[in-house]
């Protein structure tokens, strides 16, 4: 679902608080936090989706990677997953079934996690991902909240997967740009996390449905504080910014686009496909981390490809200005 949607259908419902709840629903965070022990808290996730992909072993990787990105978006250790599917009766061979799980389950392991369950219904479309426990210690929780002025926003995937997906679909993708694409939704965010970790930084996010600015502005309204992006060096997939000018696009592109359009200051001069590529709604993107300045180079040098893309600045008159 769209952010505006979502936001609407969750608004009437009643807040429920615990003090053993360190993360909950009202920060739009990737993943609820719970204290057990003063030393010890659990990360809690689900995901899923219908397939982006062709390959079912490729979608079953990519819906893994998405699920435990969201542990990962916390400063946790992912630790058990549950599997949930959809399959159409009869209207598949069961092997197909067999690679998305496969697939999967490959990608929890070299997590250093395991499936040990799951659940499974019928329906007319397949759909795939995981509902993911994992552990962090109460004192090293990255959340939507901890941003401060100052902070350095670095990015630590291109962007792109949105609308090169639906080129893909089209066939009008090149196998490189393909190869390229599905590499980058593979690949686990465990690097940038534990990164994050070790350099001190309290506030991260991983980019996937909302979109860049979408995800940034969950940052911005639960930290109090505008973020500033320089357009520029905000890094694309191979072949992205092509699809974007071919005009290319999805459906999720524009409800994000509608959700931010009061939140956002755009600077004249911004190319058209770069205010394109920050709504693109990703599926297992990087992570947006706001690191402390002196330790910028640091972690710039422990995540490889991570890119800096702008700051933190005190809350002006907007949440997100992209310059």
């Amino acid at each position: 679902m769209g952010p505006e949607d979502l936001s609407e259908a969750l608004a009437p419902l009643a807040r429920h608080t615990d003090p053993r709840l360190i993360v909950g629903p009202d920060t739009f965070d990737d993943a609820a936090v719970f204290a057990v022990r003063d030393d010890l808290a659990l990360v809690q996730t689900v995901d899923f989706f219908a397939p982006i992909v062709d390959d079912a072993y490729d979608f079953g990787r990519i819906a893994a990677a998405n699920a435990l990105s969201d542990v990962y978006a916390m400063g946790g250790t992912p630790l058990t997953a549950l599997a949930l599917a959809a399959f159409p009766e009869g209207k598949l061979p069961i092997k197909v079934l067999t690679e998305i799980l496969r697939g999967g389950e490959d990608v929890v392991r070299g997590a250093g996690a395991l499936v040990v369950g799951g659940h499974t219904v019928t329906d007319d479309e397949v759909k795939y991902g995981l509902a993911v426990t994992g552990t962090v210690h109460p004192d090293r929780v990255m959340s939507n909240a901890g941003a401060k002025p100052g902070d350095v926003l670095i990015l630590t995937k291109p962007l792109g997967t949105g609308v090169l997906a639906t080129e893909m679909k089209a066939g009008a993708l090149t196998v490189e740009r393909a190869h390229a694409l599905i590499a980058s939704m593979s690949q686990l965010n465990d690097v940038a996390s534990r990164a994050a970790v070790q350099v001190g930084v309290k506030c991260a996010t991983d980019i996937s449905g909302f979109g860049l600015l979408g995800h940034a502005s969950h940052m911005a309204r639960a930290s109090g504080v505008t973020l500033r992006f320089d357009a520029a060096s905000i890094p694309a997939l191979p072949g992205a910014k092509d699809a974007l000018t071919l005009g290319i696009t999805t459906g999720g592109a524009k409800r994000n686009e509608r959700y931010v359009a009061s939140q956002v200051w755009c600077a004249p001069g911004v190319l058209p496909v770069v205010s394109g590529l920050v709504v693109d709604p990703q599926t297992s993107g990087g992570l947006l981390v706001a690191v402390p300045p002196d330790r910028v180079d640091e972690y710039l040098a422990l995540v490889r490809g991570a890119v800096r893309v702008g700051e933190v600045v005190p809350r002006g008159d907007h949440a997100l200005v992209l310059e």
